[in-house]
């Protein structure tokens, strides 16, 4: 399939027609990934998708600590009042 590359603003880019962004559910985003001289683009559909389960495992598992303190000893919150 051959598409033309379109002047938008000051930049270029490519215009899907509807068929292909409903035939490979693309909504608002895709992810462009550069390999051996070609530009593969593949749909996001939900970047944060099993989230909520992933977490509820590590609570579930005892690993859902902090890695760092939320407040550092240093920290004066009067500058931020």
């Amino acid at each position: 399939m051959e598409a033309s590359v379109i002047k938008i603003g000051n930049s270029k880019g490519l215009r899907l027609s509807k068929t292909i962004l409903e035939k490979y559910k693309i909504k608002d985003k895709v992810e462009l990934i550069l390999e051996k001289g070609r530009i593969i683009l593949k749909p996001i559909e939900q970047p944060r998708k099993n989230w909520e389960s992933a977490f509820k495992e590590m609570r579930m598992n005892n690993d859902d600590n902090l890695l760092m303190k939320d407040v550092f000893e240093d920290e004066n919150f009067e500058e931020w009042s």
